[in-house]
């Protein structure tokens, strides 16, 4: 039997430090599942596991694409499990770390199937959007899949101002003539190994102290010099990220610098409860405070894994 031992939590819990003490204890290696660590031209501003930390146990898929890629979740889904099933070649035991829900449940269970679209539907989709912008797409999900769109907006607001993600909602919607949600958790996807899930959590007061930290830490690294050189590219997908855009405002003229390092920490803040509220939907979550002793979380392992 193959075991996956998937670290989960919020921002700034101890996860990377949890992954490389239990690689070690399975002389096993890690899979990274943050979707902004991907990046190597964003180290500070995604908190990229230090060189310290990279040398103690062996990583993939941290700085691995550029944000000039077009790098989807499907493809982290095909390129990650091609990974693991290498690695289970030479090990009983893989780690899978990160905080980005949608990417640890690609590895876990991985996506739907939907219909095939008209193309017509697609352009016109599009143009519409170009018109009216992102209300336009809004209205149209909210109108044609509203318990889905009520999902969003409680669980992962942000991709509300996704364009990508929002056109391929309503041409599902328009395309097929239902919900898109209805094509969701369909098709089971067969995985050859079996997850041993570990979440980590904090008292609230003590996960905001933490990110506070942490982005004061960052500004002392170096944050500013980091985005004031991705600065020219903002528009990207991969730099519409917390800790960037805040200081693009403040390069814009906006902000004052002050101000967007408390807006870094506040909307940090927010991310870190809304991935609480994703992660404890998930089933089969062992829950642990982030001070707990290793050897009860392997001990947790061992039984999961006998």
């Amino acid at each position: 039997m193959k075991y996956l031992i998937t670290i989960v939590g919020p921002t700034a819990i101890g996860k990377t430090a949890l992954s490389i003490d239990l690689a070690n204890h399975y002389n096993c290696e890690i899979v990274s599942c943050d979707s902004r660590q991907f990046f190597k031209e964003m180290t500070i501003g995604t908190a990229v596991p230090s060189p310290k930390e990279l040398a103690a146990a062996t990583h993939h898929f941290i700085q691995n694409k550029s944000i000039f890629d077009n790098y989807t979740v499907g493809d982290f889904e095909k390129e990650a499990l091609s990974k693991i099933e290498e690695l289970f070649l030479n090990n009983d035991y893989v780690v899978l770390v990160g905080g980005s829900g949608l990417y640890v449940d690609a590895i876990l269970k991985g996506f739907d199937e939907f219909p095939a679209i008209d193309p017509y539907i697609r352009e016109n989709v599009n143009s519409q959007y170009e018109k009216l912008g992102i209300e336009y797409l809004q209205q149209q999900l909210e109108t044609l899949d509203p318990d889905y769109f009520k999902a969003i907006t409680s669980e992962n607001p942000q991709t509300l101002q996704n364009p990508q993600r929002m056109m391929r909602f309503v041409e599902v919607c328009i395309g097929s003539g239902k919900p898109y949600s209805s094509f969701l958790n369909q098709k089971k996807n067969n995985r050859n190994f079996t997850p041993i899930i570990i979440g980590l959590e904090a008292e609230r007061s003590i996960i905001y102290d933490r990110i506070n930290q942490r982005v004061d830490i960052m500004i002392n690294e170096g944050l500013l010099a980091e985005a004031e050189k991705l600065y020219p590219n903002k528009e990207l997908n991969a730099l519409q990220t917390v800790g960037y855009r805040e200081l693009f405002s403040y390069f814009d003229g906006e902000f004052t610098l002050p101000f967007a390092i408390e807006e870094i920490k506040k909307n940090t803040r927010r991310f870190s409860k809304r991935q609480l509220t994703w992660f404890k939907r998930k089933e089969n979550t062992k829950w642990f405070d982030y001070l707990t002793n290793r050897t009860e979380i392997i001990k947790h392992i061992e039984n999961q894994s006998e």
